[in-house]
């Protein structure tokens, strides 16, 4: 029994390894790519140890652009607009678990449904909505849009739908107003929801390159996927310049994964997506 149990161990050991070691492959390519000497980029077959490490790549791709300004662009973007959402599918999640109206559950299905509508059909009327608002070429016209969205309320009301009825009636006995409720008993119990949404809303808003590249047209504005685009030249790609550039802009999803990790595995297990 002990040798069957010691061979199942090694065998999920080597698996878990091998699906790491996939997954880790991409960056660690990323990161020898940005290192290489041009010459050996295109060598076949490929070198997976350069024969110098080019480390000053990295200083060059952040002067070729001005990288800078892009880097403060999407963190502004990513913070209001992860700060926005959050702070909409908390509030709406839980009026949906916990508030018994005319049509809630028709409402809920309706703004389920546009989970299955492509984001290249809302793109358009969103885009000529925010023209007619006069927020284009803004940070508001770059975080505001995309803040209401219909999966993260839909992991908020799975989530909060947990929270036993009792602690809230118990709140309103002791005179809590609604949003103290809110504030003061469901906020505390949805910490790794919090973290699920932040780290999912953080990844997508980092990595937008469509909405951006619609709503701002003036280098000011521009994000750091913008910025990665510029890199990718009409007659010859600098790869080297592209992939140090690529590495760092990844720097900043992986932090808040690191932070919010032990959280975020929680939040997935108790909101409710299960197979």
């Amino acid at each position: 029994m002990k040798l069957k149990k010691r061979v199942y161990g090694i065998i999920t050991f080597c698996m878990v390894l091998s699906v790491a070691l996939i997954t880790l492959f991409p960056f660690y390519w990323m990161f020898i790519t940005a290192v290489k000497p041009v010459g050996e980029i295109f060598a076949f077959p490929p070198k997976l140890i350069p024969s110098k490490f080019m480390l000053g790549n990295f200083l060059e791709s952040l002067k070729t652009t001005d990288f800078g300004r892009y880097y403060k662009n999407s963190t502004i973007v990513t913070v209001i607009s992860t700060t926005i959402t959050i702070c909409i599918n908390l509030l709406a999640g839980f009026a949906f678990a916990k508030y018994n109206f005319k049509g809630k559950n028709i409402f809920f299905m309706i703004v389920l449904s546009t989970l299955m509508i492509p984001l290249q059909v809302t793109m358009i009327p969103n885009f000529i909505i925010a023209s007619k608002l006069g927020i284009r070429n803004s940070y508001v016209g770059l975080f505001l849009p995309p803040c209401a969205e219909a999966f993260g309320l839909f992991m908020s009301r799975q989530f909060i739908e947990e929270i036993p009825n009792e602690l809230l009636e118990a709140g309103r006995i002791d005179g809590a107003t609604e949003f103290g409720i809110f504030t003061k008993i469901v906020l505390p119990n949805v910490k790794p929801l919090i973290s699920v949404l932040a780290i999912f809303t953080v990844m997508w808003r980092w990595n937008d390159l469509q909405w951006p590249l619609i709503m701002v047209s003036k280098d000011q504005y521009y994000t750091v996927q913008l910025g990665l685009s510029m890199l990718n030249g009409a007659q010859y790609v600098n790869w080297n310049h592209l992939m140090s550039a690529s590495l760092i802009s990844t720097i900043p999803v992986v932090i808040v994964f690191l932070v919010f990790q032990k959280q975020f595995v929680q939040g997935i297990a108790s909101s409710g997506i299960k197979g």
